[in-house]
């Protein structure tokens, strides 16, 4: 038995793909505009305030709204945002904050920032992690 294969060509004339796999320079995620823009939110929104319990869930939730929207205005096309907020009572003992993700070490990146007053303590990371 014989298969015969019959090859054509097709031309796509000079048309060239579009499709990127890895941001630009220009649209990779910058940790130190992001790092100014969580440490002004911080500022603005727990300047002058007291822990409390019964506000600090309010807070965190604004906080990470107010931040994540701000970082998608920087255009960050295709990077999925997360964006994480511990407040804590300032007691003077020593607190650290660890964080696991999957990522690729080319495209994607975190900043973080820590607020700290008499009475609390904020600790914020935001992480751009880049959709293929």
């Amino acid at each position: 038995l014989i298969h015969f294969y019959k090859r054509t060509s097709v031309d796509y004339g000079t048309e060239e793909c579009s499709f990127t796999i890895r941001p630009d320079f220009a649209g990779k995620f910058k940790p130190m505009q992001v790092k100014e823009l969580i440490a002004t939110t911080l500022n603005d929104t727990l300047g002058g305030r007291l822990y409390d319990p019964n506000k600090v869930s309010n807070w965190s939730k604004s906080i990470a709204d107010s931040v994540k929207s701000q970082v998608k205005t920087l255009g960050y096309d295709r990077y999925k945002i997360v964006v994480e907020v511990v407040i804590g009572e300032q007691r003077g003992e020593g607190v650290r904050m660890g964080s696991r993700c999957l990522w690729d070490s080319d495209t994607d990146n975190y900043a973080s920032e820590v607020y700290m007053n008499d009475s609390l303590f904020c600790c914020t990371a935001v992480f751009g992690l880049y959709y293929y």
